[in-house]
């Protein structure tokens, strides 16, 4: 009988260690209620700016609105003090919209705090700020930092503006071919900006990078197996760059394919 006693204790003593040995479950739990809170204040972001085009900045219409947003944000970043995503938003309404109680320094600082702790969206909006609004001689070595780091992330934005940056050499050493790698990346996550940038270097008869082909290579394999034969022709990945652009709604990309369409007929004609 007391042997059987001393098991059962033995028994609760080492489940009450597991619990307490296992923080992923709070940890998962408390993600998942920060994840939830922002979902809410999102839904609330996206609502403003789905009608703040039509009504004034300052709409009294859109207060409830962005005090929705806020307050998920701001639980959110309670329930899970290390959500990178509930910072991000936050910062975002700090800065950018006219929320009541909104201070461009808090919202600087939570910028900063989600890029540091490696938010992509947050060091790309960083990346742009420093390059933009801040006149320090350091500020162009800072915004490439926050830049690159979010392009290690494969952020489109990111790719889109440093490929721009090798382009045109600004800051850096000119380089075609990187920037053509950053623009293949950001359109393969259908940046319309980064597909026209691509499809116009092609067109211009800019080689594609070995990077970009070694990339490609099982993508072109499977391709071939499944026979399907690989595009090669310059104007043909143009073509499927300014699709790309279009299937995103940009108007460039629709102007460049009915421009490509032409050419085509005029050729047939001549031929």
């Amino acid at each position: 009988m007391l042997r059987s006693f001393f098991v059962k204790c033995t028994l609760k003593q080492n489940n009450n260690h597991l619990h307490q040995l296992n923080p992923w479950r709070g940890m998962h739990s408390r993600n998942k209620k920060a994840m939830e809170l922002i979902a809410k204040g999102w839904s609330a972001l996206k609502e403003v700016d789905r009608v703040i085009d039509y009504a004034e900045l300052q709409d009294k219409r859109l207060i409830p609105l962005l005090r929705t947003a806020k307050e998920n944000f701001e639980l959110a970043l309670e329930a899970d003090n290390s959500n990178t995503h509930a910072r991000y938003w936050l910062s975002k309404l700090h800065l950018k919209y006219h929320v009541p109680g909104a201070c461009r320094d808090i919202g600087a600082a939570l910028l900063v705090e989600a890029a540091d702790m490696g938010n992509p969206d947050a060091q790309y909006e960083l990346g742009n700020r420093l390059r933009i609004e801040n006149e320090y001689v350091q500020s162009d070595q800072q915004a490439f930092y926050y830049l690159e780091n979010a392009v290690d992330q494969l952020h489109p934005g990111a790719l889109y503006l440093l490929g721009a940056v090798y382009l045109t050499g600004d800051c850096v050493k000119k380089d075609i071919a990187s920037a053509l790698w950053c623009f293949h990346r950001a359109s393969e996550k259908g940046h319309a900006g980064a597909a026209i940038a691509y499809g116009s270097l092609l067109l211009k008869g800019y080689q594609v990078p070995e990077s970009v082909t070694k990339l490609s290579a099982k993508r072109s394999a499977s391709a071939r197996k499944s026979g399907k034969n690989a595009v090669q022709n310059p104007v043909e990945m143009a073509r499927e760059q300014f699709e790309i652009a279009a299937k995103a709604g940009c108007d460039l990309g629709f102007r460049w394919l009915e421009r490509l369409e032409e050419e085509r007929r005029l050729l047939a004609v001549a031929g």
